[in-house]
C-alpha cells in the first residue's frame, strides 16, 4: 500500500466534488492522501477525536476475494494494541465501499521527514528501530504480517513512531495478480522472498525494517530507486549499498538485510540490540531531545532544551558521550542462537542452524570484552534478553571468534560499565592499523593517555581494522570461463576481476600477489586469518583439502580486503560453488 498519512503535519486537502461527505456514519473533513488501496480521509468520532478513515478503491471493492481477505485482515488488525501502532477504531467490511478507521496521528511520515530535513542522527535512528520493532512484535503477535513496511507507513509523533496500514496489503494480493498495473508493496523496500512471490513471514517485515533504517540514516534506499523491475532485481540478487550507513548502525542494519529469512533477527533481538548499543546504554526512551530540533519544532515540540543538558541551541540531537562521538570502539556483542558473538573483524552473526529456534537453557558465563577505559566499580542495571547488537566500527581490542555456534551469551557487564563510565567522563581512544600504529587520539578531557597501551593491557588487534562487507554470499562459477570477483562478490567472465578466485583443474587459484591461509579447524575469523597468513601462508589451495570443511581466506594484493571462503561444491565439470564473507580494512 502507498496511502499517505503525512505532510508537514499530515497534509489536509479540501474534499472535491467526487469525494463522499460521509462514510460509515463518520462525516469527512478533508483528504489526507491516496494510493494503491484507496483514499485516506480525516474524520472525527462522535466525541470529537480525529481518525484516519481509509476508503478502498472501487476496483478492489468489486473483487469478492479481496473483500473476503480484507474482512479477515481487519479482524486481525483490530486485535493489535501496540503503543507504536495506529490503533484500529472501526471498520465497514460489508459496506459497498469497504473502509477502515484508525487513530489519527498528527505527525508527518518518515518519508516526509527525510525528504524535508535529510538523514536523521544515528541515535534517533536507533530509537526508531526499537520503536518500530516493538510495533512489529504487536503486529506479529496478532498473527499479522505488515508486508508493506516503508517510510511512508511510519508516522512520527513526539513520543515515538507509529506504524500504520499493517496487514491490509495481504487482502489485495489476489487483486494484484489480475489487476492491471497494481502491485501491493514497494519494490525498494521488499524482501527477496516477497519480490520472488514467496509467502511473506515476520522475517519479511524485519528485512523491510533494515531497509527503512538505512534510508532514514542515509536519505537513500539501499537498493536504489528507478524502475520497479530494476529495484526488484537488486533486492533479490545484489548486496545493499550501505556505504553511507553510519558505522554505529552498520552491523544491525546488515543483520536485518540478510538475504535468507532465517538469518535475520527477530524484533525482540532488534530491541535488545538497540538497548545494548553504546549510544543508548540500556535506555531507549523517547524523551524531549530524541528528535533533531527542526523536526521537533515541526511537531510542535520546539522551544524547550534538549535532553541531556544541551540547552536551547541548534543542536540537532542530545549529544552522546564525547568518546563515542569521536571514536570507534571495539565492543563485542553476544550472538544469536546458532552463531557466536558479533565483534569487529568477524562480521555480524551468521545464519542460525536451528531455523531461528531459541534454546531454553540458561546462558553460559559472559564473554570477556576488553574495553580500553579505566575499570570503575561494576554498575548493575536491568539488561534485556541477551541477543546480538550492531558492532561499532573497529578499534583496539581483540575480536571474538564465531566458534561458539549455538550458544547465547549474556550482555557483557563490561559494556554496561563502559556506557556508564563514558556518559560521565571523557576518555581517549586510539584507532590502530594492522601494523599496530596509532592513528591518533580522539578528543576528550583526558589528555594524559598515549598511543602506547598501558602495562598489562591487550596489544592492538590488527583484525579490529576490518569491517564486514558482504556476508554469507553463495557464488557459482559454471565453468572455467568464469571467476569470482572477490571485491564485488560477483561471478564475472574470466580475466576481468582485479582481485579474483578461480578454479584451475583440481585447485582454486587466487589473483597474483594475494595471500592465502587454510584453517585447520571448521571455523576461521579475521584475526586467525591474519595470524595464519603471517605464520603459515598457503602455497596452494587444492580442492581435496578444501573439501574437508576447511575454510580458507584470501587477502587482496593491496591488503585492503579479506575474503573468508568455504568450498561448497566442486563437481568434475569444472564448475565450483563457494560461500564468501568479505571484510574491508578501514
Amino acid at each position: 500500500m502507498s496511502e499517505q498519512h503525512s505532510g508537514a503535519l499530515p497534509t489536509r486537502t479540501a474534499l472535491s466534488a467526487d469525494d463522499p461527505q460521509a462514510i460509515g456514519g463518520y462525516r469527512l473533513r478533508a483528504r489526507l492522501g491516496s494510493g494503491g488501496m484507496g483514499v485516506v480521509y480525516l474524520a472525527h468520532t462522535p466525541g470529537g477525536r480525529p481518525i484516519a478513515l481509509k476508503a478502498v478503491r472501487r476496483e478492489l471493492a468489486s473483487d469478492p476475494e479481496f473483500r473476503r481477505r480484507f474482512a479477515q485482515e481487519v479482524a486481525s488488525a483490530r486485535r493489535i494494541h501496540g503503543l507504536f501502532t495506529a490503533q484500529v477504531i472501526d471498520s465497514g467490511v460489508e459496506d459497498p465501499t469497504p473502509w477502515l478507521a484508525t487513530a489519527y496521528v498528527s505527525g508527518p511520515s518518515l518519508h516526509e521527514v527525510v525528504r524535508r530535513h535529510g538523514p536523521l542522527p544515528t541515535r534517533t535512528v536507533l530509537l526508531l528501530l526499537a520503536g518500530i520493532a516493538e510495533a512489529l512484535q504487536a503486529i506479529h503477535g496478532a498473527g499479522v504480517v505488515h508486508r508493506d513496511l516503508k517510510p511512508a507507513n511510519v508516522l512520527l509523533a513526539e513520543d515515538g513512531p507509529r506504524v500504520i496500514d499493517f496487514g491490509i496489503a495481504r487482502a489485495a494480493d489476489a487483486a494484484a495478480l489480475t489487476g492491471t498495473g497494481l502491485r501491493i508493496g514497494t519494490a525498494a523496500f521488499m524482501a527477496p522472498e516477497q519480490a520472488l512471490g514467496h509467502p511473506a513471514t515476520p522475517a519479511t517485515d524485519v528485512f523491510a525494517l533494515g531497509t527503512l533504517a538505512a534510508y532514514v540514516a542515509c536519505g537513500i534506499a539501499p537498493f536504489g530507486n528507478g524502475p520497479e523491475s530494476s529495484a526488484l532485481y537488486r533486492v533479490v540478487h545484489e548486496h545493499p549499498d550501505l556505504t553511507r550507513v553510519p558505522h554505529e548502525l552498520y552491523g544491525l542494519v546488515s543483520w536485518c538485510l540478510a538475504k535468507q529469512p532465517g538469518d535475520r533477527p527477530q524484533p525482540a533481538e532488534v530491541i535488545a540490540s538497540v538497548r545494548a548499543h553504546p549510544l543508548v546504554c540500556g535506555h531507549p526512551e523517547f524523551t524531549d531531545g530524541w528528535l533533531p530540533r527542526p523536526v521537533r519544532e515541526e511537531l510542535g515540540g520546539g522551544g524547550g532544551g534538549a535532553a541531556g543538558g544541551t540547552g536551547g541551541g541548534d543542536t540537532a540531537w542530545p549529544a552522546a558521550p564525547a568518546p563515542f562521538q569521536a571514536t570507534r570502539t571495539a565492543t563485542a556483542y553476544p550472538g544469536p542462537a546458532g552463531a557466536a558473538p558479533y565483534s569487529p573483524g568477524t562480521g555480524f552473526p551468521g545464519p542460525r542452524t536451528d531455523s531461528g529456534a531459541r534454546p531454553d537453557g540458561q546462558p553460559p558465563a559472559p564473554a570477556s570484552v576488553p574495553v580500553r577505559t579505566p575499570a570503575p566499580s561494576p554498575v548493575h542495571s536491568p539488561a534485556p534478553s541477551p541477543v546480538p547488537a550492531p558492532a561499532s566500527a573497529p578499534a583496539p581490542g581483540p575480536a571474538h571468534s564465531r566458534t561458539a555456534r549455538g550458544r547465547r551469551l549474556p550482555l557483557p557487564a563490561t559494556l554496561l560499565v563502559a556506557c556508564t563510565l563514558l556518559a560521565t567522563a571523557g576518555a581517549v581512544y586510539y584507532l590502530d592499523d594492522p601494523a599496530g600504529e596509532a592513528r591518533g587520539p580522539a578528543t576528550g578531557p583526558t589528555a594524559s593517555a598515549s598511543a602506547t597501551p598501558p602495562p598489562g593491557s591487550a596489544p592492538p588487534d590488527p583484525a579490529a581494522a576490518y569491517l564486514p562487507g558482504y556476508t554469507k554470499t553463495r557464488l557459482t562459477a559454471p565453468d572455467s570461463g568464469y571467476e569470482f570477483d572477490l571485491k564485488a562478490g560477483k561471478v564475472v567472465p574470466a580475466e576481468t576481476a582485479a582481485w579474483y578466485l578461480a578454479r584451475d583443474g583440481q585447485a582454486l587459484v587466487p589473483s597474483e600477489d594475494s595471500d592465502s591461509f587454510v584453517s585447520d579447524s571448521g571455523e576461521l575469523t579475521v584475526a586467525a586469518c591474519l595470524q595464519g597468513i603471517a605464520t603459515r601462508p598457503a602455497a596452494d589451495l587444492p580442492l581435496a583439502a578444501l573439501a574437508q570443511a576447511r575454510p580458507f581466506c584470501v587477502r587482496s594484493p593491496d591488503r585492503g580486503e579479506l575474503a573468508i571462503v568455504r568450498l561448497v561444491e566442486a563437481p568434475a565439470d569444472d564448475s565450483v560453488t563457494i560461500l564468501v564473507d568479505q571484510y574491508r580494512r578501514t
